[in-house]
Order: structure tokens, then sequence, then C-alpha cells
């Protein structure tokens, strides 16, 4: 498990967790925004959304800007009252993703811009300084579109005031009226035209040149970012800045200057238009109106902070829950070795238990909050109404306008809270803009402006008394008065100890950096004096660690030039001499095979020999190497080295060497230390000074380890080497103790996909009809089995739904409400308009109280059922995982913080989509049937003919929330592979400037923009003509309806009451269709988290911790281990045998020491002893008995184990002591950590054994924490110990505490020790050598010296001796393979 998955998961989730978009769904509302009442959205408060520990989350940036889409939501209150306010402001960019960082760059943690003053926000036509002509004219019609669009709502209103006008009016005159609601359903039509053409221009322009803009600033802002001189990423910015402005900032700056701008525009057209329309038709109205818009405002505020605060306290609670699941899952070995899954599930359920209180309360706060709203938007129509007859009595106005000017000035200041979200969105584009703009005016100190360019390179270079410190630690010189001159042609070697200042050397030549004093020549010419791509070219660099791009080989092979001039024979050429043309043609494309992210696709060795490819390809004068051996098995070494041996011949080389052969062939060796050259000439020269040289001190040492590594070399070049043939082989490096496979974390691991895991088949689309119903057959059957879960809450449910289903009614009959007194309005008879307008004002204030009771009951209830329902669900997937054995965990997809975020979101998500949603399905229903019914009571026919355009409105009405979120999409996922590209260029930012490669990665990052930028012009078309067609036919589909109303009128069919109640309930019913529809995403999403969530609590482990049948391990076992014939490779690497029939036996109350180079399986002994792993072939026992045929946790109390890191929980100590034992009393802890030489330190901090000892014990030292592994262990009292020491990490003085910790613990127990200190193995009582999957020797120490002077074991010895205890590699030189 990496160190950093604690905080990956938090990575994740800012990234996932942006607050669910149905937001504004709660309250914004189309069309008919005030004929009706919104149905309330139970959105759950997006999980973890942007939590306050994201912004901790080291090495890797999530691409966090997703939390900004919180600002997409149009979020205003029934009344124009804000929402829940968006999270202030992405999280900031975490630290260093620097690869290559100079041995003395500052660490990462250190802040990047921890003294700097934050840059000020950009000005607003700033935003728009990549606007070309095209754009500008994008701009203009955009703008004119959104006018138009904004206007056409309140004109509308006016020409329905006037259509009601005629019908009411001219009851008695039956021709006029059907001629005048003719004329104005034409009205509608032209309205319907105006905003097909005009919602077209907005939205596609926008999209457009949004898109268009930000392409152009990607580019702009990246070829900035790489012209940079390296020194500024040390300093000023990090390497993960630039990744999170392309990615975030960017995506921030876009969402801005296209679609909300638009939305801004359009909005404020709406307020003015509907302010303009009220005032024009009944001034003394549109003022009362305005009264009391703020008091709607108020309420729907007030509720929205209280559940804002409420919200966030319940993610507080759940990210403690997420904390110990991730915290178990990362240590899940020791978790299940100390038998502690029950412990952990019920710490799990406590902290589950916090968030499901705070749950119920904010159901309570919402039900109650929106219920106030209701209560206040009735009473103030009630008002309204009342007013209105008021001013109709008396002439100043008529029905139709009345009901017009209370629309149009509530549709206006409602939009002016809708256009909150876009002056938002503005505020944070400039904050993001300037931090993009900062990088692209800086201009790099070293940079490619007129230098001279020499016609010929002989390739001589000089350093003169050169003085050099890193810019991020100025007081810390790494170089002092260093002089150093290298002949044309020569190879010259430089050796020192680690951080001698190597690196720095070559730096200084690339002229990464520029020396602070002194002078650094190439053939006579100060650098300095040379036009810098020109000097570039005429140096090739290898790297340690070559860095390829993810891009295709010849792509890659083409970066060693500056134009796109190589030929293939050119390319071909270069490849062969670099021993990399043979592997390259056996791949299926040859020069075109992808190498995948950082060449992932190609083993250590293929990378290295490409990138040695690329410098040849490159010709130059200079070579600068280093060597990089480390992680090549020796086949693929051999053959890089032969490659560069061919490389070197001719040309002025200077090698960073680390091996002997090399140094050898030198022509000069050089000596660092202290910053200046110590020693230097030709080796034998060095050597024949003896004892008194530095060099030949160093030589002797690496002698002896050359021996052993050579001893290593023959081992495992009998193993089949991949490096020839293979694409995919990746060198498995030793891991942890355990050999879990390695986890990488890579920039595209951050797509939101990982959270589909389970869930995606690569064969999706090959599915048949058969498939697709089995598909739904198995979603029903999920469902029923939730809806099982969710049985115990059947009452809570039952009353929930009978809450909704009054809601649900309350907007039909709101609707009639309102036409009935329309229809009174045109009443001739002064006091029936009086006595009946009273009537129906007392009607709405009743209603007004029921929504208050019952919108609460609704919300209480259901949330309780979503509450029990999410805890319920995470606890049984919790404690499903924690069963599974631990091969499972070893998968890529089951790492831990993946599985965190699993149980984290998919639960959520099945409460949002299946819990949360059935409440509105139930209200939507109730109000289609209230609805449906009053339209057939009251006229049959004209309720027959909305229905038939039902689709229309609804499908236009669906749309229109598609509008208020944004057609945009994903903006990040859009643009995934050229950001992957850009963090790849910025990482390996030395890479791209050595071989001058800017402008190739540019156009590389630019080729990859090419296709969101074209998918975002038709994605505009679509969406725009998309949504102007369905406004089009829903004004179309008033106009039929008001004009057959009229017809109906007129032949007496009926009257206009009647018709106009018909017409209004019908069409506010027409939203809560609408809304149920635009829940269907969401049921799919909830289907698919549903059978993530079954298959996770369905799965049958492999090993089954429980079995009731297997046989009780005895109190006091005698102890005795043995291994018979076992055969064994890990579960995630089967091709990789770690054991070759292996017979290996630790006696009872004896000490059996397991030592070996690194990689030959000493640690997979103990996991088998564990039953961590079950052996392919043969069988392990306990006591003569087949440890399968235990109960697997009572084999496991048995058994005491030390981990080789010791991993602690973030618990105080005296808890993770006593987490070896459950029922460990006081005293036993106190006596264990005694007998583990802990009891000293722990009595002398402040609190003692309630110190906190913090995330994995990071507030202890290395030896503290081993110590109190070892405590934990002894307080189990079992009767086998396994040891797997872990002593690199220790200095001498801790070494020598644990060691004899050890030695106490292990008395008088079986015990089996992994050694990686010869020394510390001479009293066991039996010593066994594994080598090559078998025990090569075996015996006490003086036995093995005696029988096998020159065996294994006795090399090992003399070389850990010659080496001393800390320098050269040990007996644990990395191997292939997995320990």
């Amino acid at each position: 498990m990496s160190s950093s998955d604690p905080e990956e998961i938090r990575a994740r989730v800012v990234v996932l967790g942006s607050p669910h978009a149905d937001g504004g769904d709660e309250w914004a509302r189309p069309e008919l925004e005030a004929f009706h009442l919104p149905s309330p959205a139970h959105q759950p408060p997006g999980f973890l959304a942007g939590q306050p520990e994201a912004a901790e989350q080291p090495t890797l940036p999530a691409p966090a800007g997703r939390s900004s889409s919180s600002s997409n939501t149009p979020t205003t209150s029934a009344g124009g009252g804000a929402a829940p306010p968006p999270p202030s402001s992405p999280p900031p960019p975490p630290a260093s993703l620097e690869t290559e960082q100079p041995p003395n760059a500052r660490p990462a943690s250190a802040g990047a811009n921890d003294s700097k003053k934050p840059t000020p926000p950009a000005a607003l036509r700033d935003l728009f300084r990549f606007a070309d002509g095209l754009d500008c004219a994008l701009m203009l019609i955009g703008t004119l579109g959104a006018l138009v669009h904004g206007c056409s709502l309140p004109v509308f209103l006016r020409f329905f005031a006037d259509l009601v006008d005629s019908f009411g009016s001219h009851a008695d005159d039956p021709d006029t009226m059907v001629r005048l609601v003719v004329k104005y359903a034409f009205y509608f039509l032209v309205v319907g035209a105006a905003i097909w053409a005009s919602s077209w221009a907005e939205i596609s322009c926008w999209m457009w040149t949004g898109e268009r803009q930000s392409t152009r600033m990607r580019i702009r802002y990246l070829d900035a970012a790489l012209r940079q001189d390296v020194s500024f990423f040390d300093t000023d910015v990090r390497a993960s800045d630039v990744i999170y402005a392309i990615n975030a900032d960017a995506v921030v700056v876009q969402d801005a200057i296209s679609e909300k701008l638009g939305n801004l525009i359009h909005y404020m057209a709406t307020f003015v238009a509907g302010f303009v329309v009220g005032f024009t038709a009944a001034w003394q109205l549109a003022l009362v109106t305005l009264a009391v818009v703020p008091l709607i405002a108020v309420i729907g505020g007030l509720s929205a902070a209280a559940l804002a605060k409420l919200s966030s306290r319940s993610q507080d609670a759940l990210s403690g829950a997420s904390g110990i699941a991730e915290q178990a899952l990362a240590q899940i070995r020791i978790v299940q070795a100390f038998v502690g899954e029950e412990r952990e599930m019920r710490a799990y359920s406590a902290a589950l238990a916090v968030a499901q209180r705070i749950g119920y309360r904010s159901g309570f706060a919402k039900g109650l909050g929106l219920g106030g709203t209701y209560f206040t938007v009735f009473c103030c129509y009630g008002l309204l109404l009342w007013y209105g007859g008021h001013l109709v009595r008396a002439q100043h106005t008529n029905g139709g306008l009345a009901i017009a000017t209370m629309f149009s000035v509530m549709i206006g200041g409602l939009a002016l809270g809708q256009s909150a979200p876009s002056m938002a969105a503005f505020a944070k584009a400039r904050v993001a803009a300037a931090k993009i703009f900062r990088i692209i005016d800086h201009r790099p100190g070293i940079s490619s402006r007129d230098g001279a360019e020499p016609e010929s390179v002989t390739g001589r270079v000089e350093m003169r008394g050169v003085d050099f410190a890193y810019p991020s630690r100025p007081d810390v010189p790494i170089l002092r008065g260093f002089s150093l001159s290298v002949p044309a042609g020569k190879t010259i070697a430089l050796v020192g100890s680690s951080g001698s200042g190597k690196s720095t050397v070559v730096s200084l030549i690339e002229r990464f950096y520029d020396p602070s004093a002194g002078q650094i020549l190439l053939d006579g010419h100060d650098l300095r004096s040379l036009e810098l791509r020109w000097l570039r070219r005429q140096i090739g660099l290898v790297s340690q660690e070559p860095a390829l791009f993810a891009t295709s080989i010849r792509e890659n092979l083409l970066l060693g030039r500056d134009s796109q001039s190589a030929t293939l024979a050119e390319m071909e050429e270069a490849a062969r001499v670099a021993n990399a043309h043979s592997f390259i043609i056996k791949l299926p494309d040859g020069y075109d095979t992808q190498v995948g992210e950082r060449g992932l696709q190609l083993s250590g060795g293929q990378k290295q020999r490409i990138a040695i490819a690329r410098a040849m390809l490159k010709n130059p004068a200079i070579l600068l190497l280093d060597e990089a051996t480390s992680a090549l098995d020796s086949e693929s070494e051999k053959l890089v080295q032969e490659a560069l041996d061919r490389f070197m011949i001719g040309r002025t080389t200077l090698v960073i060497a680390h091996r002997l052969s090399t140094i050898r062939k030198a022509d000069v060796v050089a000596v660092l230390q202290g910053g200046a050259v110590s020693e230097m000439g030709a080796h034998d020269e060095l050597m024949a000074k003896g004892e008194n040289g530095t060099y030949a001190k160093l030589i002797r040492m690496q002698e002896q380890a050359h021996e052993a590594a050579l001893v290593n070399a023959r081992r495992s070049s009998a193993r089949p080497s991949s490096a020839r043939n293979s694409v995919s082989s990746p060198i498995m490096t030793r891991n942890s103790s355990y050999g879990r496979s390695p986890y990488s974390r890579r920039l595209s691991d951050f797509s939101t996909s990982d959270f589909t895991l389970s869930i995606h088949d690569p064969h999706h689309h090959h599915r048949t009809m058969a498939d697709k119903q089995l598909a739904f057959r198995a979603g029903a059957s999920s469902f029923l089995r939730l809806a099982r879960m969710n049985s115990p809450e059947w009452a809570y449910a039952l009353a929930g739904s009978i809450g909704s289903m009054v809601c649900g009614s309350f907007s039909a009959i709101f609707a009639y409400i309102l036409s009935a007194v329309l229809s009174v309005y045109y009443a001739p008879d002064p006091r029936y308009m009086k006595r009946e307008i009273a009537k129906y004002c007392y009607l709405l204030i009743g209603m007004s109280s029921a929504a208050l009771l019952f919108n609460t009951v609704q919300h209480v209830f259901w949330d309780t059922v979503g509450e029990n329902l999410t805890k319920r669900v995470r606890e049984k997937m919790f404690a499903a995982v924690l069963r599974n054995e631990i091969a499972w965990f070893d998968a890529d997809e089951n790492a831990s913080a993946r599985v965190a975020a699993r149980l984290a979101l998919d639960a959520q998500n099945v409460r949002s989509a299946i819990g949360d949603r059935i409440s509105v399905i139930v209200q939507n229903s109730a109000l289609m049937l209230v609805a449906c019914t009053a339209g057939f009571v009251l006229q049959w026919r004209l309720a027959l003919v909305l229905l038939a355009v039902f689709p229309l409105v609804v499908g236009a009405t669906v749309l229109q929330k598609m509008f208020m979120k944004g057609f945009s999409g994903d903006l990040e996922a859009a643009h995934a592979r050229a950001t992957q590209i850009a963090g790849e260029a910025v990482a390996n930012l030395r890479t791209v400037a050595a071989f001058n490669a800017e402008r190739k990665i540019t156009g590389l990052f630019e080729a990859n923009l090419r296709g969101p930028l074209r998918r975002c012009f038709w994605k505009g078309q679509i969406a725009g003509s998309g949504y102007g067609v369905a406004q089009f036919l829903l004004y179309a589909s008033y106009a039929l309806g008001l004009w057959y109303a009229a017809w109906l009128v007129k032949h007496g069919v009926s009257d206009f009451s009647r018709t106009i109640r018909v017409f209004m309930v019908l069409m506010v019913s027409a939203n809560g269709a609408a809304e149920t529809l635009t829940l269907a995403p969401d049921f799919i999403k909830g289907g698919r988290a549903m059978r993530s969530v079954f298959e996770t609590i369905d799965r049958k482990t492999e090993v089954e911790p429980d079995d009731v049948d297997a046989a009780p391990v005895p109190e006091r076992p005698r102890g005795e281990v043995e291994l018979k014939h076992v055969d064994f490779s890990y579960p995630s690497r089967p091709d990789i045998q770690v054991f070759r029939d292996l017979s290996l036996r630790a006696r009872a109350g004896k000490t059996l020491a397991l030592v070996g180079p690194s990689g030959c399986g000493k640690s997979s002994v103990l996991a088998l002893v564990q039953r961590f792993y079950e052996p392919t072939s043969g069988r392990v026992l306990l006591d003569g008995k087949d440890v399968r045929k235990y109960n697997l946790r009572a084999l496991r109390r048995v058994v005491a184990v030390v981990p080789q890191e010791p991993f602690l929980f973030a618990a105080s100590i005296h808890e993770n002591i006593a987490y070896g034992r459950e029922g460990a009393t006081e005293a036993e802890v106190v006596e264990a950590a005694a007998q583990a030489n802990a009891h000293r330190f722990i009595a002398a901090l402040p609190e003692g054994y309630r110190t906190q000892v913090g995330e994995r014990g990071v507030q202890l030292s290395g030896g503290q924490r081993q110590r109190i592994a070892i405590a934990r262990a002894l307080v189990k009292q079992a009767a086998i110990v396994l040891l797997d020491e872990a002593t690199s990490a220790l200095d001498a003085e801790s070494e020598r505490c644990v060691q004899e910790a050890l030695e106490r613990a292990g008395s008088g127990r079986t015990t089996i020790v992994v050694a990686h200190r010869l020394a510390t193995v001479r009293g066991a009582h039996t010593i066994a050598v594994i080598d090559d999957g078998k025990v090569a020797e075996q015996g006490s120490h003086s036995h093995l010296l005696k029988h096998h002077p020159d065996g294994c074991y006795a090399r090992m010895l003399q070389l850990q001796r010659l080496t001393g205890a800390a320098a050269g590699p040990g007996p644990s030189t990395s191997c292939n393979g997995a320990a």
C-alpha cells in the first residue's frame, strides 16, 4: 500500500464529492415559474464535498476544480433566497509532484507560496485577452441572443394577460373573443420562434467561444510554463500547481467566460424586462409584490443557512467514519493478524451513528425550512390576490394584467437571484485567471535569446572556480570553488557519496541553473554567451530515470531532434545502436506502439534503451550520463551497458558512475567531496594511493558489494528474463514486507471512472437484448433486496409517503385557486367578487399551515428511512470487505483508498438515487393524479387535448432544467488526455528542456485539445437547437390549448372559468412530470451503485474466517510450525514463482531465523503461516495438523506478529498496544511496554499512554513505533511469534533497544525471525538460508560457517562485515520477485 493512500481518498473525494447538482432543482423553476410551487428535491449533502482535509493531500494534484460545479446550479429559493452556499473555493493545490528535484530542493511540504502575497485577481477584461476576431463576433451574437431570450418570458406574460383579458372581457361576444385569442396565440408562436433563435445563438456561441478562448489560454500557459527555468520550479511554483492550473483553474475561467456569462446577461435581461412589464401593467400591485419578494427570500435564506451548517457537520462525521474504514483497510494485515475485524466494525458503526443522528436533524431542518418557505409564499399570494381584487374592483387594472404583474415581478426578482452563481463564477474566475496569467507573463531568468552559435563544436568542457547553491536553499552551498576540465572526446567519471554535487555538475552544464560565481566554458565560450537552444542541441542527456511521454515510441524518439527531420532509417539506426530495435519491431505496432503513461507499458531496461536511442538521434558532441542500473535486471543491464559503451565513442562524456566497470573505462576519474574535486586522475593512479585515498576506500567497499551483487545476478539470470521480449514487464521491485502488488498513483488515476468500479464492463456494447432484460431483472431484484433491507422502517416510509402525497397535491390545488380567482376577477358583481376572493384567500392561508406541517412530516420520515438505509448498507459492505482474503486487497482496484471511497459513495448514491428520489416520485404522482382528475371532471375535452401535447411540455421543461445547470458537461473529463500530457511534461521538465522539446510537447498538447474543441462546437449546436425547438413547441402547445379553449367557449361547450382552470392545473402538473423524468440519470447511477453494493456484500471470501466446522486451536498449542513441499506464487503475480518445493521447520519453543537476498520470499513464509495466502501445493502445519483444518480466527489468535513496517492506528499509545488482545488490562499494557523497552519513553511523554500517535504513527520516531508494535505483539501472549525484523530505519541506539526487546519477546516461544542484519541472528537455534525458492543451507551460525565456509551465509556475513552495517547494500540488495 503506498504511503500516500490515506490522502488519496481525500484527493478523490474532492473530485467526486462536489455538492449534488440537484441543489438548484430544489428552488429554480422554469417558464411557469410562479404558477405552481417547487416540489422539494431531497438532495443529500454532497458527500465530503471539498472537505477541509482535502487541502492536505500531498503527492498528487487532485483535479479538484470539479468542486466549482456547485456554482453551476442556480441556487435560489422559491422566492429568490440563496440556497446553501457553494464551497468557497477549490481546495489549494496539493504539494509537489516534482520527480526530479535537485538533491537539496526545499521539501515539497514547505508550501510553494508561503512567503509570497496572494496574487490579486485579474481584471474582468483580462479574462477575454485570448479572444480573436471570431470570438468577438461570437460573443456579440451570444449577447444579443441572451438579451432576446431573457426578455421573452416577461413579454410572453404580457401577451398571456391580454389573451386572458380577451377571454374574460368578451365572454358575451364569442366571435370577437375567438379573433383576439387567435391573434394572441399567434403572438405566442412569435415569442416561441424568438426563443428558438435566440437560445440557439446564446448557447452555441457562448459555449464555443469559451472553449476556443480557454484552449488558447491552456496552450499559452503550458508553453510559458515549459519555457521557465528550472529554478523557477524550485522556488516559485510547484509542478502540481501547473497541472492544477491547466486542469482546474482553466475550467473555472472557461466556465465563467462561456455559459455563465451568457446566463448572467440572460437573467439580467429577465430582471429588467420583468420589472418593466410589471410596472407598466399595474404599478400599485407591482410595488406590493416587490415588498413581499424579499420576505420569501429571507425565509429561504435562513433555512438554507441552517441546512448548510448541518450538512457540514454531517460531512465531518462521515469523513471520520471514512477515516476509520480507510485506516483499517490500509492496515488490513494488522487487523486480520490481530483478529480486530469486530473492533473495527464497532468503531465504524459508532462513527456512522453520529452522522445518522445529524441526518435526522437535517431532515427536520429541511422539512421545516421548505414548509416555512411555502407557508410564506402561500400567505403572500393570498395578500396579492386580495389586493389585485381590490384594484380590479376600483377599475385600476383588469384580471389578466393583475396576474401578469404578480408573475412578472416575481420572475424578475427570481432572475436576479439566479444570476448570483454566475457572478460568483466571475469572482472565482478572476482569481484563477490571475494564477494563470502570472506564469504566462513571467519572463524566465535563463532564456533562449540572442546568444552566439559557433560553427563547430569540439566538446571541451571546463568549469572554473564555480560556486553554486540551489535557489530554493541559497544558504546551503553545494559547490565551492569547483574546477574541472574535460578534454574533448574524453570520458570523465564523477564519483562521490550522495549529496557531493555530482548531479549538480550535470545540471550546470545543461544550464538548468547558472553558477553564482565562476565560469563554465564550452570550447572556451562562456555558456551564458551561447544561445540556449543551440547549447542544449549539443548535449545528450541520459538520466537515471528515463522520462518517456504517453505517446508512441516514434514520437518519444523524435524528441531528440529539433525538427521532425529524422528519417526512419536514422531512427532505426539509433535504436539499433541502443539495443532497442530488436524489441521494438517485435511489438505489435512497432515504432507506433503507445508506451503508456510515463512509459509504463515497457520494462525498465526497454525504457532506458529508448532514452539512449533518443539521445543518440540528437548526435550530440557532449554526453551526460547518470548511470541507471538500480532498476534493471542483469540481462537488461548488460544490453543497456553495451548501448552506452557504443554511444560514448568519440564524444566528450561526463558519467555519474555507479559501477566499477564504467569507472575503469573512464579516461579520468574525479572524486567529489564537500562541493569540490578532492582527487582526480586515472583509476590506477588513484588506486595507487592506497589507504590514504578517498577513492581507494570507496572502491574497496564497492568491490565487496559488487561480489555479492554478482552472486545475486547469477541467480536472477537463471530466472526467465523478460527484458528482451515482453512489452508489459514493469520491473517488480521489493514492495512492503508482505509483497503486495505495487499500487502506483498516476495522474490518470484521478478519473471519475474509479467510482463506478465493478460497473463498466468492457463488453458493454456487445450486449444483446436478453442481456439487457437480465440486467433489468437484476436491477429489479436488487431494488427489492434494498426495500427488504429497509423493511424495519416501513411505518416511517408510509408516513413520509402520506406527507409527500399531500405536498404534491398542493401545486395542483394552488394552480386551481389561482385560476379560480382569475375567473372571479371577471365577475360583473363586485360583492360576489369580494366574497369569492376572500374565500379563496382563507383557503390559501389554511393551505399554508398544512404545507408547513406536511413538508416537515415528509422530510423527517423520509430522511429517517434514508439515513437508516445508508448506515445499514455501509456496515454490511464494510463487514463484507473485512472478511475478504488478503489476495483480494492486493488487486489495484481494491486498494484501500478506492474501497473506502466505494463504501462512502456507493451507499450515498444508492440513498440519494433511490431512497431520496422515491419521495419526489410519490409527490409528483399525487400531483399528476389530482391534476388529471380535476381536469377531466371540469372539462374532459380540453383535458384530452392538453394531455396530447403533454410530452412536448414535459420535454421542454426537462431541457429548461438542464439549461440551468449548463450544457457543457464535464469539462475536466473532456480535457483529461491533454492534461495528462501537460502533467508528464511538467513533471519531467528537465528532460523537456534538455531536448529542446518545449514546442513538440506544446504541439502534442494542442493536438489533444482539438478533439474537445470540435466536440464542443457540435455539442453547442445540438444543445442550442434542441433547447430552442423544445421551447418553441412549449409555446405552440400553450397557443393550441388556449385556442381550443376559446373554441369550446365559443360553441357553448364550456365557459371561461372552467377552461382557464383546466389549462392552469394541467400545465403546472407538467412540471411535476418533468421533474420525475430529470431523476432518470440518478436512478441509473443508483442502480449501478446498488449492483456494486450487492456485489461487494455477496462476494464469497476464498478463506472463510468463521468456519464453524473447523477445528478450534488448543488454548496453548506447542507451537511447532512446519512447511512441507510448499510451492507458492502471489495471486496477483501468478507467473512469478516464489517457492519451489520449500520445506522448513520451526521447532516448538525455539527460534528459526530466515536469511537470504531481497525477494527470496522470507516474508512470504510469515504470510503463509498466518494464512494470508494459501500455498499452490504442499502444506503448512501447526503441531502436525494442516492450518487449513483450524478455524482461521482461532489460528491467528495464537500467532503474534511484528511487521517490518510498524503501522500504528491513529489512536492513543495505550489503544495501539491493547489492540494486541481484546480486553487487555492497563497493567498488562504497561508490562508489555516495559518488556518492549518502550515504557521509559512513553512515561516521559506529557500525556504518557494517552498520547495520540497520529495517522500511521507519524508523531513517533521509527524506533518508538517499532517498540510499540513489539509491545502490541507481546500483549497477545501468543505461542508463536513472527518477527519481520525492521532495523534498516533505525539509528544504532534505537536498534539496540529494539533488538533487546525482540530477544525478550522470543524467549520460550516459537519464534520465526526474518533477518536483515546477520549480526542479529547469531543466537538463533536454526538459521535457514532461502534462495531461489528453496532452503539452500540450514543450521546454527557455527554449523553453517563450519560446514559451508564458501556458502551463501558465509559470503553475506563477510560482505556485511566489510561494508559496515550502514553502508553497502547488505543481503537485501534489490532483486526481482516478491518478499
